[in-house]
């Protein structure tokens, strides 16, 4: 069979990797000439939204997916059309717009920091009145990574914060005091076979995810588990979907959900019995789900803007070195480390070694 990936970046290299076992062909339709997915299968060379390529695309691929939220729910709507798409386009849909997928949250009884929309200065100052400080002003689609984002911490910044924005529609949102960023990476088949992994604490500094830590046993792994659930549901979702959440005094918050693999589950190439990306493939194929239970203790660690020396990373005991073929730039993620053991204190110190190297190289 033969498998379409809309993006050929970093995930859709991890996908095909695990595709490959599976004796899956893979067709990548993406812009750049090099992207780092291009050598594990043929490459169709355009924009997303190319009706002639995407009519190539659908013609030879079995299955499409895709390994980033922004691509054009359009494109997703003609592929479906055509051949088979996952997750299904109504998901990309729901996570493109910050303000649907607040609202979409909300209608499934998913709570969230408060929020409103903003589509003028005016807008923003009369949501403060119930928002409150501190907050953070998004703009509503193609936002990601610390991207297309204010914070506002008085009243003396609303006109320059929304100045940022550059006139583009808009959400406002309350910060929360959380106790924890987590999230959940969830699978589920065409089938409707469905399989969690455990939660996930997230590490973010500028917006930017730093680590992340697999945590075994958690008490808020049932709530999320569920809210999952609800997303599968909702959607009729066939895939990896991520859920970012809050945890504020032993709730969970929604913070925002991407339908695809997602960072904060890269932990689960090393650390788990099935990877991420082999679920995702299975899910897509409509293969039984493979088991997703945590292999003793992982970690992973991103490199940003720049890549410690290979040797350096690797001396680390216990490290796994994951490569993106992306050149050093500022505020890009260029790799990422693992860290796997089933000594808790090795584990701890390889960690700890290996964050320290990371901040080393950091350029973000």
């Amino acid at each position: 069979m033969t498998t379409g990936i809309l993006g050929g970046g970093q995930l859709a290299r991890m996908i095909a990797l695990a595709g490959l076992p599976l004796a899956q062909k893979f067709i990548i339709l993406d812009p750049s000439a090099d992207a780092g997915a291009i050598p594990l299968g043929s490459h169709l060379q355009g924009d997303y939204d190319d009706m002639t390529l995407l009519q190539q695309l659908a013609d030879k691929a079995d299955v499409v997916t895709y390994e980033f939220e922004n691509v054009p729910a359009l494109a997703a709507s003609y592929l479906a059309e055509h051949t088979c798409i996952y997750p299904p386009a109504k998901a990309l849909e729901a996570s493109q717009d910050r303000l649907v997928e607040k609202n979409f949250f909300h209608n499934l009884g998913i709570a969230t920091a408060p929020f409103a929309h903003v589509d003028k200065l005016e807008d923003l100052q009369q949501a403060m009145h119930h928002i409150g400080y501190p907050a953070i002003l998004k703009s509503r689609r193609f936002g990601y990574d610390g991207k297309g984002q204010f914070r506002i911490l008085d009243e003396s910044q609303l006109a320059e914060a929304w100045e940022a924005m550059q006139g583009v529609p808009s959400i406002v949102e309350g910060f929360v005091s959380f106790q924890r960023e987590i999230s959940i990476i969830a699978a589920r088949s065409v089938s409707g076979e469905t399989a969690f992994y455990p939660l996930s604490e997230n590490i973010h500094r500028g917006g930017i995810l730093r680590v992340t830590h697999c945590c075994h046993d958690d008490p808020m792994q049932q709530q999320a588990e569920a809210y999952a659930n609800k997303l599968f549901e909702a959607l009729d979702y066939v895939g990896v979907v991520a859920l970012e959440l809050f945890e504020v005094n032993g709730e969970l918050l929604a913070n925002e959900f991407a339908p695809r693999v997602h960072n904060s589950g890269h932990w689960t190439i090393e650390g788990a019995e099935t990877s991420q990306f082999e679920n995702h493939m299975r899910a897509i194929l409509d293969l039984p789900l493979g088991a997703t239970t945590a292999c003793g203790f992982s970690a992973m660690v991103n490199f940003i803007g720049a890549s410690a020396p290979d040797d350096d990373i690797l001396s680390i005991e216990n490290c796994h070195l994951h490569l993106y073929d992306k050149a050093p730039r500022k505020g890009r993620k260029v790799a990422h480390a693992t860290i796997r053991s089933d000594d808790k204190a090795l584990f701890e110190q390889s960690l700890t070694k290996l964050i320290a190297l990371a901040d080393q190289y950091d350029d973000s």
